[in-house]
């Protein structure tokens, strides 16, 4: 299986801690949080890692190298330009397998990603599944996934007032086809979210994958703090 980290971002929400180092580099509980989530990956046997680099990319390549070290196969794809976690994923076609998982670079959820990846074999006409959590009390960020009866997504909505089917909130993991890549537009800036969502979603091609484990991540200042907690007991 092969596990794709979108690890581009700027990580402007953390402020002076991203000024020198990419936000996946950024110290958790005494090593870089990117370590947290290649030990995961490893532990699950998932040993075929693909990085999308981006802003301070080399920091990542360097320190991780071909991954040999962490006994992992490490290959990169950086964007000379920010791309968005879309195009990001679709300038690196070439080294995609036929079905993956993806995973961002500031996000933990420690989930079997073989039944991710199960689910998507047992559905030929879909591209893609998304995980979702079904429980918000733990977390701060509002509902925006909402399933029909077969858990297709039949709606994001990240950034509308609440309403009563969004269910669920989208939690950073994700499993697709190589041809997800169809729906990322050529020549600009693409994101997962608000550009291939919504293709897969009105062609009824987007699962989900649900969850009550609580997602983690460390966009905040505040959010990386509890992930510190979590990992220091």
């Amino acid at each position: 299986m092969q596990a794709v980290i979108l690890a581009g971002g700027l990580g402007t929400r953390l402020g002076d801690l991203t000024k020198q180092v990419p936000k996946p580099m950024v110290r958790v509980a005494g090593k870089p949080y990117l370590e947290h989530q290649l030990a995961e990956l490893r532990r699950q046997g998932l040993t075929d890692i693909l990085v999308l680099t981006g802003y301070l990319g080399n920091q990542i390549e360097s320190h991780f190298k071909d991954g040999s070290q962490f006994e992992l196969s490490i290959r990169y794809s950086r964007e000379v330009t920010p791309q968005g976690t879309g195009g990001a994923l679709r300038d690196a076609t070439l080294l995609l397998a036929d079905e993956f998982v993806v995973i961002y670079g500031d996000s933990y959820l420690p989930i079997d990603y073989a039944a991710v990846l199960a689910r998507l074999a047992d559905h030929p006409a879909a591209v893609g599944v998304a995980v979702v959590y079904d429980n918000t009390e733990s977390t701060t960020v509002q509902n925006n996934i909402a399933l029909d009866d077969s858990h297709y997504v039949t709606r994001y909505a990240k950034e509308t007032p609440q309403t009563p089917d969004l269910r669920y909130v989208e939690s950073g993991v994700l499993a697709f086809r190589r041809e997800v890549v169809d729906f990322l537009p050529t020549g600009r800036p693409v994101s997962l979210e608000k550009d291939a969502f919504p293709a897969l979603i009105k062609l009824r091609r987007l699962l989900g994958f649900v969850t009550r484990q609580r997602f983690y991540d460390i966009g905040t200042p505040d959010r990386l703090a509890a992930i510190e907690r979590l990992f220091a007991s």
